[in-house]
């Protein structure tokens, strides 16, 4: 989902515990540092490397990048007309989504988000805008670039209209 900045202390059980990482390395819940929650730059800042090796598991921007890929294509394959079971069943699965995330700082985020702003199901283009607006709150925080959420389903459904994507 992307990483925003934690809290002071989010995730530092103990002063001592925290001396042994470079500042700003969000740690578990555990004590540990969060894989999920962390880039992987953040783990090698004394080293020239930026990318971790393709067989180590992902790191923050690596899963949120995933993740909005995964998020959006589901959106994109939702029903125009859903049934109510169709309804019922996104709207499960994106709050069991906000609970079982890797990176518990992005996770909770995502839950204080949906409280907010409640999942819309009633359409596909619905849905689309609504996570597409929700992707744009987290780009906010991180610095990032909006995207026109006018054109979500041309990214992420019909193709651009210029034909490169046929």
């Amino acid at each position: 989902m992307g990483v925003e900045e934690p809290a002071p202390n989010a995730g530092a059980p103990t002063s001592e515990t925290s001396k042994k990482y470079p500042k700003g390395v969000i740690l578990g819940k555990d004590g540990k540092p969060c894989r999920s929650c962390n880039s992987f730059s953040a783990f090698t800042s004394q080293s020239r490397l930026l990318m971790p090796p393709k067989d180590c598991p992902p790191d923050s921007p690596q899963l949120g990048r995933a993740t909005w890929t995964l998020l959006h294509s589901i959106a994109a394959s939702y029903p125009s007309s859903p049934t109510p079971t169709q309804q019922s069943e996104i709207t499960q699965f994106m709050s069991l989504f906000s609970k079982l995330y890797p990176c518990w700082v992005c996770a909770e985020d995502f839950q204080k988000y949906m409280a907010k702003d409640k999942v819309r199901v009633g359409s596909r283009d619905e849905f689309g805008k609504w996570l597409c607006e929700a992707h744009n709150e987290v780009n906010r925080k991180l610095g990032k670039k909006e995207f026109d959420c006018g054109l979500w389903e041309e990214r992420w459904r019909t193709g651009r209209k210029d034909g490169r994507c046929d």
